[in-house]
């Protein structure tokens, strides 16, 4: 899917037709027909537009020709569930003289949030303001999913303290494994934003001085990609600390289930014991041989209270030695 979007009298309105000049251009799971016409229509790199492709490309940035290649990882929902089920995907922000492409697989909030900013929020005109618009949403993405992820945790942490069963556990390993791919992706993205803050000083680096020439950043641009660093790093130690918690907590938990599961073991064995008591001296009066009192009126009420008294007596002693 493709669109192209422009800002025109201070409004982000929707184009039909060719990309023009200062345009955004977002492609969703694009075709390779789509890929192609971009190809020849607006110049841009073909593989800079399938890089995002790829769930295994990794962030990064690159220079070809005037243009530059910004790869992220952006947080997304795969499914809904209990808990959902979070992930990371590659987002593409390649960047040219005239145009700015956004290249994902999916659509994602971060991209739809740009979609309904504000007339006054986005400027298509300022590619390097826009692309950290876009860095700066995908950090704050991050946030908003972890603090679903910490209330999901407490709803779970609550279910636990009553639970017998690998249910809830399960749903925390998940929480764990979505935790461990938001660490990975943050500390990745952060290697990219420390690029771009870095690519004015060095002046050295061939790609670093042709990514400086295309991202031509101001004073308040600088700014924001400080606020955006700030962000990551952030979100970076939310994810690390619900981590470190969450493992803790399903190592604590897994004994508390075990050990729940032994108490209720525990009382089972004791109802047994005691059930067997009566059973064991009906047995013995239910014989087809001579027995004390067997002529008595009173044998069979004497039989129930005996058998009484030695389960009382019984439970008593477990209760003394704390077995109950």
């Amino acid at each position: 899917m493709l669109s192209i979007r422009k800002t025109i009298n201070g409004e982000l309105t929707v184009i039909n037709g060719a990309a023009e000049t200062d345009a955004w251009i977002n492609l969703v799971n694009p075709t390779e027909e789509e890929i192609l016409h971009l190809t020849d229509q607006a110049k841009i790199n073909p593989d800079f537009l399938r890089s995002a492709l790829d769930y295994e490309e990794r962030p990064r940035i690159e220079t070809d020709e005037g243009q530059v290649l910004v790869l992220i990882n952006v947080p997304v929902v795969l499914a809904e569930g209990n808990p959902p089920v979070y992930d990371t995907i590659p987002l593409s922000i390649i960047i040219s003289e005239e145009l700015l492409v956004t290249v994902c697989l999916q659509p994602t909030q971060i991209i739809g949030d740009c979609e309904k900013l504000p007339a006054k929020g986005i400027q298509t005109q300022k590619r390097t303001r826009f692309l950290l618009q876009i860095l700066y949403k995908t950090a704050t993405a991050y946030l908003r999913y972890l603090k679903q992820i910490d209330r999901k945790t407490t709803e779970i942490e609550e279910q636990l303290h009553r639970s017998m069963k690998n249910e809830e556990l399960l749903k925390l390993l998940s929480l764990e494994k979505s935790l461990v791919y938001f660490i990975t992706s943050l500390r990745s993205n952060e290697l990219v934003m420390e690029k771009l803050l870095k690519s004015k000083l060095r002046r050295s680096d061939e790609d670093a001085r042709e990514a400086s020439r295309v991202l031509r950043m101001f004073e308040e641009d600088e700014e924001l990609l400080e606020d955006v660093i700030i962000e990551n790093k952030q979100a970076i130690e939310t994810a690390e600390i619900h981590s470190n918690i969450l493992s803790g907590m399903m190592d604590a938990f897994a004994s508390i289930i075990s050990n729940n599961l032994n108490i209720v073991m525990k009382a089972l064995a004791v109802i047994t014991i005691i059930m067997a008591i009566p059973t064991i001296i009906a047995g013995f009066y239910g014989m087809n041989v001579a027995l004390p009192y067997q002529g008595s009126p009173f044998a069979f009420t004497g039989v129930v209270i005996l058998s009484l008294l030695l389960a009382t007596g019984v439970l008593i002693g477990f209760g003394k030695r704390k077995l109950l």
